[in-house]
């Protein structure tokens, strides 16, 4: 599995991520975070506790807001321990995808995380209704991404397969791209993917 690790770590390492300025929206982070699953690897998702006022039952990868004194990848670790209960080091950070405005109003940075080990999710119910790991072949699903007309005339949107359902953006946009540069080294952006109007509240 190191193998698999120093292969994503270089292709991120080699991509010409785009870093966008704030220009007053709000910095945020994601986390991808890998981990070993049986004989592979996978990738935490979660599903949103249904009692949250922005984004509640949505499916999404750990994540918030960049509180102040942090970068990305702090913040990424903090929301990580927060909502799953795993906490990591610094180390455990191998790469940035590309920075992606939302319509919520945030410039977010998708932060890929590796752990060599095992992890045990223990989620905040108070954020998080379900969290679960799904294998990274999972994203080559052969009908993934699916791109749909936008219902109110805006760019195609975008939906990534995970466990027999088709998820929106962004969430979906960060797992296509994190697939096409961190597996298979092809240089994809999807800052221009249309995002369900809904996705804004």
């Amino acid at each position: 599995m190191n193998d698999l690790r120093n292969e994503i770590a270089g292709r991120l390492a080699a991509f010409p991520r785009l870093s966008l300025e704030t220009s007053g929206l709000r910095r945020a982070a994601v986390a991808i975070l890998l981990s070993p699953l049986d004989a592979t690897v996978g990738y935490v998702l979660t599903r949103r506790a249904l009692n949250l006022r922005r984004g509640a039952g949505n499916y999404a990868l750990p994540g918030g807001a960049v509180d102040e004194g942090e970068d990305a990848i702090d913040a990424a670790l903090r929301e990580t321990a927060e909502e799953l209960g795993v906490t990591l080091t610094r180390d455990a950070a191998i790469g940035l995808l590309d920075d992606f405005v939302t319509l919520s109003g945030f410039v977010v940075t998708p932060v890929v995380l590796w752990s060599s080990e095992p992890l045990t999710l223990r989620p905040d119910p108070v954020e998080v209704d379900e969290a679960w790991f799904n294998p990274l072949a999972e994203l080559d699903h052969p009908e993934a991404p699916r791109s749909e007309a936008h219902p109110d005339g805006g760019e195609p949107i975008l939906r990534m397969y995970v466990r027999g359902r088709w998820i929106n953006p962004p969430t979906a946009a960060w797992l296509y791209q994190f697939r096409e540069v961190a597996l298979h080294g092809r240089w994809t952006r999807v800052g221009a993917v249309g995002q369900p109007n809904w996705t804004a509240r």
